[in-house]
């Protein structure tokens, strides 16, 4: 018989490890958020979202377009004061009504807006892929600890409940050490123009970057392993002829399992499956803006949570804002993901052997 959500939370989960916000009485104020960049995902998925967090509230846009921006005022009832231009962003540093800039632009330009935004004081929220290389990354996270400021990065999948009950089984081991890890995260797209930035391998287009981080984030996060190597391969297909449109990697693991991987913008892939000694454990499919579902060998089934997964990520970092604590998903979790993205291209541009992490 299936285990229910409730069977699993007061007995699989009871005395384990929990988001360390959870429970604490939150301020009645709410975080003002300022949206860097208006492209699809700010318009169709963060804005409307914010309809149902509870502790921020969307008060401000940064944008390069500015035909976009009376529809945004009209929508939001975003005012005056709270509309800003890449060339005229510093001085948000002036409006106290806006406390975060969530920064939700091409991946290139991450570190140029998280800089700038973290020089004004004010907090940065960061879409995945964090940027294009380590030493962007490295750049964000100093420049936010030295403003004083949080720096979170936008692994939505680390705060969705059924992702986070799957890394609870991998911290406990109840089905024994792991012997098999298997994590593919991809959409059946075709290729866009070439001036497109998706299809800019400058500009982080390509599968690895844009889907890839959810497979190596995906398995670090709910193994609660570090991989020690990584060895790709770069499949070809037509039209995408400078980004990688599907790549196959292995990540090696440091209790000697190796994690079969893959990522495509034209295959249609999505799921982690965790296969022990005693058991296993799955999310299928993995990393949905909805419908992620949870199983395991023992009869478990978790349904999809019924919430908005974009509120839920924006409230839980608003409240490690409101209550001084740490963010759940830190910068230099999108750092390590950078890194093994890095060295797979290394790997896939040379002679696809295992490369060090």
């Amino acid at each position: 018989m299936p285990i229910s959500r409730r069977q699993f939370i007061a007995g699989t989960l009871a005395g384990l490890s929990v988001n360390p916000i959870v429970g604490v009485a939150a301020p009645s104020k709410k975080v003002g958020v300022a949206l860097l960049g208006l492209g699809y995902y700010s318009t169709d998925v963060l804005a409307p979202a914010f309809k149902f967090t509870k502790h921020c509230k969307l008060k401000g846009i940064v944008t390069g377009s500015p035909s976009k921006i009376p529809s945004w005022q009209t929508r939001y009832g975003i005012s005056d004061g709270n509309v800003y231009t890449y060339d005229n962003m510093h001085s948000i540093a002036n409006n106290d009504e806006i406390d975060v800039v969530y920064v939700v632009t091409p991946t290139a330009t991450h570190l140029k807006f998280a800089l700038m935004a973290a020089a004004a004081g004010k907090h940065v929220w960061c879409e995945k892929p964090m940027a294009m290389t380590v030493k962007e990354c490295q750049g964000m996270i100093t420049a936010c600890k030295k403003n004083n400021v949080k720096l979170s990065i936008g692994y939505r999948m680390q705060h969705e409940p059924n992702t986070r009950a799957m890394a609870e089984l991998g911290a406990t081991n109840p089905f024994g050490n792991i012997q098999a890890v298997s994590a593919f995260a991809g959409y059946a797209g075709r290729a866009g123009p070439s001036d497109y930035w998706r299809m800019k391998p400058e500009m982080g287009g390509g599968a690895l970057y844009d889907m890839g981080v959810y497979a190596i984030n995906g398995v670090r996060y709910v193994t609660g392993l570090e991989p020690t190597a990584v060895k790709a391969r770069i499949e070809h297909t037509a039209g995408f002829d400078h980004v990688d449109a599907t790549t196959y990697f292995t990540l090696q693991l440091p209790s000697g399992v190796e994690a079969d991987c893959g990522t495509s913008v034209v295959k249609g892939f999505n799921h982690l499956k965790i296969q022990c000694k005693n058991g296993w454990y799955e999310l299928n499919p993995m990393q949905p803006y909805s419908g992620v579902v949870a199983k395991s060998s023992t009869g478990l089934v978790l349904p999809a949570f019924e919430g908005n997964q974009q509120a839920k990520q924006m409230d839980d970092d608003a409240l490690a804002i409101l209550l001084d604590k740490a963010v759940m998903v830190p910068g230099e979790e999108g750092l390590k993901d950078i890194n093994i993205v890095e060295k797979a291209f290394i790997s896939a541009n040379s002679n696809q052997a295992f490369v060090n992490v």
